[in-house]
């Protein structure tokens, strides 16, 4: 068992990098790939099992949601046993948006990973995302998560799947589709966080089914373990900020983000530090 490959500073750099960038418009992927190119983390032999750490430690973002947004999740849990109606709305929705993005990661999701998973990728998605954040201009709908028709949580699911492409942002992607489809700026914010949970969840399940061995053989079980509770706490302060920002403010700021860090990823990939 070679633990040494994964240290403590950097299981928590890991851990806060992941925990502050998951449920933002920033895409924690693309963070988690050039912050592992940059300190060295999953190279050679590792590899496999640094890009299945970099899925596991959306573990500790997803509790995070789940404490925050825990009478949210009660609704749910008690509509799938019908006992409250809307979270049996809520639900339906939820499965409805998460069912495009289980099709194609089962089918397309290796070939994802092995054709976009790197610096260059991850850079051209920021920048793009930058701009069309700074150009769009959000229509603020009037609708709560429980009123989403089926057209309109599919909708959202196959939007969710551009976010396939590492750089993009899941949350950014689910979050302005929200609002096209007319929630209002809270709801379309609570769908995003609550549709990461199902599919971040789906994800991790999958990927430590299928890896889970190699990151416990590579990296051990407690220093993994440490970058998801650290991931734990980092999501939440990022989360609460966001839902506190995000309420009177536009996202122009993760716009102007996304294309700074796009233009430090480039000065490093030309100078071939990526």
């Amino acid at each position: 068992m070679l633990a040494s490959l994964l240290t403590i500073p950097e299981a928590i750099l890991l851990g806060i990098v992941e925990g502050l960038t998951e449920f933002l418009p920033v895409s924690s992927t693309g963070h988690l790939l050039v912050v592992g190119d940059l300190i060295g983390f999953g190279t050679g032999t590792s590899q496999d099992a640094a890009d299945a750490y970099s899925i596991a430690i959306q573990l500790g973002a997803i509790l995070a949601i789940l404490f925050l947004f825990r009478l949210r999740v009660a609704s749910v849990t008690k509509g799938l046993f019908g006992r409250d109606e809307i979270g049996r709305s809520v639900l339906v929705a939820l499965a409805l948006s998460f069912l495009p993005a289980a099709v194609l990661g089962v089918a397309f999701g290796d070939a994802i990973k092995e054709s976009l998973f790197g610096p260059i990728p991850v850079t051209i998605a920021w920048a793009v995302g930058g701009v069309a954040l700074l150009m769009w201009t959000p229509q603020r709908g009037t609708h709560d998560i429980h009123q989403l028709t089926v057209k309109s949580a599919l909708f959202i699911g196959l939007a969710q799947c551009v976010a396939m492409w590492p750089g993009v942002s899941r949350s950014l992607a689910t979050l302005i589709a929200g609002l096209a489809v007319g929630l209002t700026l809270s709801a379309a914010v609570e769908f995003s966080f609550l549709l990461g949970v199902v599919t971040l969840s789906a994800a991790t399940a999958l990927d430590l089914l299928k890896h889970g061995n190699e990151i416990v053989d590579q990296f051990g079980v407690t220093r993994p373990m440490l970058g998801g509770v650290v991931a734990f706490f980092t999501a939440v302060i990022a989360v609460k900020w966001m839902v506190g920002y995000v309420s009177n403010r536009s996202l122009a700021i993760f716009g102007y983000y996304r294309l700074v860090i796009a233009s430090v990823a480039t000065v490093l990939l030309l100078t071939g530090t990526l």
